[in-house]
């Protein structure tokens, strides 16, 4: 009997990393620039899989389980494109490279927000008119694969961490927050779109919905550039007028890099006490994602922010990227762990294909 090869394609904002997986177990993990187009192209190419899962980050209401893609699937993505304009149009554009490199393989979709499912009525309402909400402006929440990983980790590192009150922080170039009782979402800061919440690489974060009617009223800006402003023009690179990259914003010693990097914090442990209302408390804290695993800077900078809840941080352990972040008298456990986004795909898929 054949080997069952599993290719994963995860379209971020920022790259597309991909995994490959013979028999359940991981063969190959290459990580491509996301308008790396050639490259992308090769890789679908060379690897000859039986099943293609894809992370497609807005489900809007009707896919709330991981799906099998055909025709009227993808019709319903393509109508969710202005959701999510930096990710879907891509990711779909993957779907149908897949289609005509290897007709016939099926494809299985993912979604960013079906963890968030679980969250209370009133965790997904907005302050609108009932119509609005029934027709589908309501919160989603996104990184929900992301959070799948992480609630799946949490059982075999930390106890109080896996049953209690946590709160995640996936920081990457797309960023969020997300609050869990014993690995179930509760509260999370992305909401109609993954423009929401936090501050971000190109993404503003949460602002006032009135910037943006000021914009079109008073700046005679059209739609289209108040969009482009917000979503790639702004965030670390519109803040520091450095980069989109924590590294080197980190890395510039202008006050205007220094002011982004503590505007990120801040927005950040904003959404995490936001995260402890929701919860009723908070039992444990979680970094993961690019810059959450691997800048100590900012989670120190997070947790100084949240000095007041009772959480230390050991600097000795932060700096070393530990798993066990917290000092033994701090009232919240602190952890550092890698998120496997291509991971909960692989695992998803074959019950998928199999009806269950």
């Amino acid at each position: 009997m054949a080997a069952e090869t599993i290719l994963v394609v995860n379209v971020g904002s920022s790259s597309i990393k991909c995994a490959v997986y013979r028999d359940g177990a991981e063969v190959e993990r290459p990580n491509l620039p996301h308008r790396d187009s050639a490259a992308a192209a090769e890789l679908l190419a060379r690897v000859r899989p039986t099943v293609v899962g894809h992370r497609i980050v807005h489900g809007g209401m009707s896919f709330t389980t991981p799906t099998r893609i055909t025709p009227d699937v993808l019709a319903e993505l393509d109508a969710l494109a202005p959701f999510a304009p930096l990710h879907i149009p891509a990711e779909l554009a993957v779907i149908r490279a897949v289609e005509k490199l290897h007709p016939g393989v099926p494809q299985v979709a993912c979604f960013d927000t079906a963890f968030h499912a679980s969250m209370p009525d009133v965790e997904k309402r907005y302050g609108l008119p009932r119509k609005y909400h029934a027709a589908g402006v309501r919160k989603y929440g996104f990184h929900g694969l992301s959070y799948q990983s992480i609630a799946a980790r949490l059982p075999d590192v930390s106890a109080r961490a896996a049953t209690g009150k946590t709160v995640v922080c996936h920081l990457g170039s797309g960023a969020s927050v997300c609050g869990m009782s014993g690995g179930k979402s509760v509260s999370t800061s992305m909401g109609f779109s993954p423009l929401d919440g936090l501050l971000m690489a190109t993404r503003c974060g949460r602002i006032d919905p009135g910037v943006s009617l000021y914009l079109l009223t008073h700046d005679g800006m059209t739609a289209d550039q108040v969009k482009h402003l917000l979503e790639r023009e702004s965030g670390l690179l519109g803040v520091s007028g450095v980069s989109a990259d924590i590294r080197e914003v980190l890395a510039n010693p202008s006050a205007d890099a220094a002011l982004a990097v503590r505007l990120f914090c801040r927005m950040a442990a904003k959404e995490v006490a936001a995260a402890a209302v929701a919860l009723g408390g908070l039992d444990a804290l979680v970094f993961t994602a690019g810059i959450g695993e691997n800048a100590p800077a900012v989670r120190a900078g997070v947790v100084a922010e949240l000095a007041w809840l009772g959480i230390e941080l050991d600097p000795a352990a932060n700096d070393r990227n530990a798993t066990h972040l917290n000092t033994p008298a701090s009232r919240v456990a602190v952890l550092c762990l890698p998120t496997d986004e291509e991971r909960v795909i692989a695992d998803a898929v074959p019950a998928v294909l199999s009806g269950h």
